[in-house]
């Protein structure tokens, strides 16, 4: 009776191909960033006429791009709309609206779908940014516990919170640093300054009062919606550092995966900009 022998060397040839195969077909390791420009983006020249503008329709198709999937973006941050945010702790002491202590989790963002880019420019200074946003309504949805007072309300309670911005206009800056990684310029966001301007908030508080008393938590939620600038003001802090850390996060992601050069075909490294011993 005639013996079967395996060829190891075949063997090993053929589960090379088999994981090849796998790897080409599922797309099994994400890149650590892009060395061929994304098809959905625009590039500009920065030290070419009608610059502001071709960067305004390139942040915006990148909005655009952001909505649809990036998928290196959606492993590592989820969706952008909704937006997931972690914990975020809110203190504020005297202060005439308000002496509070409050902490939000689970808190989701919903409404960058409609992201209106209305301008966007970069310094060449320093090649920081400054961009004007549009939101027709911005939602933050979250669990809460609060300890403190809201226009002389003291408040000692725990449960959902919404807050509902509608015509919202912010004005972000954007503070970078350039460095070099295989070959290309990247930007290292060091800092995200954003100020809001809306027409209108509405919110709403459950278990206000513990569960104490409905109808005062019903008649308190009435007048913080009645009296919502000065609402607004009392939470303005925490509304502000929610926004601001999800934009610098998207932002931090996007711009360690995709090289500068390809938003700014003529941007400097950063040797150029800062001068010898930049790395």
């Amino acid at each position: 009776m005639a013996s079967t022998r395996t060829n190891p060397i075949g063997l090993f040839g053929g589960l090379l191909t088999i994981l090849w195969w796998i790897g080409a077909h599922f797309n099994v390791a994400a890149v650590e960033y892009y060395t061929e420009k994304p098809s959905f983006l625009p590039s500009c020249r920065i030290y070419e006429p009608g610059f502001t503008e071709c960067c305004t329709n390139s942040t915006q198709k990148l909005m655009d791009q952001l909505n649809i999937g990036i998928p290196e973006i959606l492993e590592q941050h989820g969706t952008f709309d909704p937006g997931h945010v972690k914990n975020v702790i809110f203190k504020q002491d005297n202060n005439e609206v308000a002496t509070i202590r409050a902490n939000l989790s689970q808190v989701v963002l919903r409404g960058f779908s409609t992201i209106k880019i209305k301008e966007s420019r970069v310094s060449k200074k320093d090649f920081s940014w400054q961009t004007k946003i549009y939101l027709p309504k911005l939602r933050l949805d979250a669990k809460y516990k609060m300890l403190g007072r809201i226009l002389l309300i003291p408040l000692n309670g725990s449960g959902n919170i919404f807050l509902e911005i509608e015509d919202l206009n912010m004005l972000v800056l954007t503070k970078t640093q350039l460095y070099e990684k295989g070959g290309f310029t990247f930007y290292n966001i060091t800092g995200v300054q954003a100020k809001l301007n809306m027409s209108r908030i509405r919110s709403h508080l459950d278990n206000l009062f513990n569960g104490k008393s409905p109808e005062v938590e019903s008649s308190t939620n009435q007048f913080f919606n009645d009296n919502w600038r000065d609402f607004y003001d009392a939470l303005k802090p925490l509304v502000i550092d929610t926004v601001e850390s999800t934009l610098k996060n998207v932002m931090s992601l996007v711009f360690n995966l995709i090289p500068a050069n390809f938003f700014i075909e003529d941007i400097p490294t950063s040797q150029q900009l800062y001068g010898k011993g930049a790395q």
